[in-house]
């Protein structure tokens, strides 16, 4: 069986890394003996043309996406086509939009055939073996479908109680030399479950309440192959990676056994975090922690369940601070009952907190209390446009706050942050900015950069060379004029993905030659 897995397109803004659900998905069908492959439009261009060559060269019988609601309209959308394209193939779907959503997603949207709610792998060896025998869909606990009309959802299938159980990532499938390209860390989990219960948060809902570990040892061999791949920068991308002291230790004591030196960061809780687990993680090469403090408001805090107190906000910066560990930490716009004057107490605890922070805009995702139990709250849900769902702006009011306010609240905060980024480009170009500043600077713009070149497949439509004898210099001034801005960063950047390996040349006959993208020092099947 050839089973195809779509990695939806994702913004910039997002930080895309190598997408670990979708690796797991992939590892779980190739665990039942099916041939998967990836197809990735989170770094290269999706079109329905490039889609239908991937499906005709490939022939799938089964594509499957993954996806969370900021960018379920973009992975459905896929879906949608891949059926048009081949009426035979399954569709499948799963993640946390569908998850809670499944029976209004399938009356929607008819190309698709079947979702998977919750945790997928145990229900996708259950599926292949169903589809290969031609049993009855019915059997299978955790999956939505429809039946003579109608929809049918099987209820809800129990958690895996051992993660070890489950393959490995399948990263070989991913196009590795464009996430080396880019920059961002690998993902990593070392368990799953979130004890906690934010109004928020679909933590708890998708994968339980209690966490289940993962044996230290399998996941720093885990990391022993990431690093191996040419990666140097891994995010531990757990709900809680704080939630058992003992499993943060075992996981650092384990790292310093083997002596690996890499680059990582973490998600925490202020009321976690200890100044012991803090030393423990940076001398195993731990260098940022993310908190999400959510509000400056202690009752605001009460009220969408937080668990937190802002002292305890503080102490937990401090200790970072201390232990030379960056802290970053993350504020909501629009929780239930916000005013004037509750953003004002925000603005004024994140400043004084003297750290990198950044507000994002509440997002009541399907599945989250704060939606479902709407009515029980000072808050006002104003569309269903799943494309809002991004964060980026408002899309709740409440009775003393509207959305307008809301956004006038960002952007004043915004503006001042892009004074002074537009301070370091000013003094990065006229050659004041120290060494720092100047390295910071151009990393920036060599990511968006980056992204350009991959988003809009430059490469590719760039690439051939026929008859030139500079085939580096022909492609550095195309993907310039291409990119725009500053022409001498952007050729100085295509040349660096040269000179690292990711982008190579090959002879495609007698005067032809053409730049591609490698897999890890092999040709990307892609």
């Amino acid at each position: 069986m050839k089973v195809a897995i779509v990695a939806p397109p994702y913004p910039l803004e997002e930080a895309p890394s190598p997408p670990l659900g979708v690796t797991y998905v992939a590892a779980a069908f190739e665990a039942t003996g099916a041939e998967v492959r990836i197809f990735d439009y989170i770094v290269s261009q999706y079109s329905r043309e490039k889609l239908e060559g991937e499906i005709n060269l490939f022939g799938p019988k089964v594509i499957g996406a993954t996806s969370v609601t900021m960018n379920f309209p973009g992975a459905v959308r896929i879906i949608e086509d891949a059926k048009d394209i081949d009426p035979s193939i399954l569709t499948l779907m799963g993640g946390p939009h569908v998850s809670f959503d499944a029976v209004n997603t399938l009356k929607r949207h008819p190309a698709l055939d079947i979702i998977v709610m919750g945790e997928g792998e145990r229900i996708i060896e259950e599926l292949v073996s169903v589809l290969r025998t031609g049993g009855d869909l019915s059997s299978i606990r955790g999956i939505a479908f429809r039946k003579n009309g109608e929809i049918v959802v099987t209820g809800a299938r129990e958690l895996v109680d051992d993660l070890d159980s489950l393959p490995r990532p399948a990263r070989h499938l991913l196009p590795i030399s464009r996430y080396q390209a880019l920059g961002f860390p690998v993902s990593i989990i070392t368990g799953r479950g979130c004890p906690n219960a934010c109004i928020f948060c679909l933590g708890r809902r998708m994968v339980g309440k209690r966490v289940r570990h993962r044996d230290p040892v399998a996941v720093v061999d885990e990391i022993e192959d990431i690093l191996e791949w040419g990666f140097t920068r891994i995010n531990v991308a757990d709900d809680l990676f704080t939630a058992t002291p003992a499993k943060v230790k075992a996981v650092c004591e384990e790292i310093g056994r083997r002596g690996l030196r890499f680059a990582w960061s973490a998600f925490s809780r202020v009321n976690t975090i200890t100044r012991e687990l803090i030393a423990m993680m940076r001398d195993t090469g731990c260098d940022a922690v993310s908190f999400g403090i959510e509000s400056g408001n202690p009752e605001m805090l009460k009220r969408v369940r937080k668990g937190i107190t802002l002292e305890q906000a503080r102490e937990a910066v401090q200790m970072c601070k201390d232990e030379g560990v960056l802290a970053h930490a993350s504020f909501m716009v629009g929780l239930p009952g916000e005013t004037p004057e509750t953003l004002e107490e925000t603005r004024v605890f994140a400043e004084s907190l003297g750290i990198l922070y950044g507000f994002h805009f509440l997002a009541p995702f399907p599945g989250t209390t704060v939606r479902e139990q709407v009515h029980r709250y000072d808050l006002e849900i104003l569309t269903d446009d799943w494309s809002r769902y991004d964060a980026n702006s408002a899309i709740v009011r409440t009775s003393a706050l509207s959305p307008e306010a809301m956004n006038e609240f960002v952007a004043a905060i915004e503006k001042e942050h892009r004074a002074i980024w537009e301070e370091s480009l000013k003094r990065y170009y006229d050659g004041t900015a120290s060494q720092n500043e100047r390295v910071s600077v151009e990393g920036q713009l060599r990511t968006q950069i980056i992204f350009k070149i991959l988003s809009q497949d430059l490469i590719e439509r760039f690439g051939s060379v026929d008859g030139e004898s500079d085939a580096l210099g022909l492609l550095c001034r195309r993907a310039g004029a291409a990119v725009g801005g500053d022409v001498k960063l952007v050729e100085r950047t295509v040349r660096s993905l040269a000179d690292k390996g990711f982008i190579k040349i090959r002879e495609d006959g007698a005067e032809r030659r053409s730049w591609f993208w490698t897999h890890n020092g092999r040709v990307d099947f892609l």
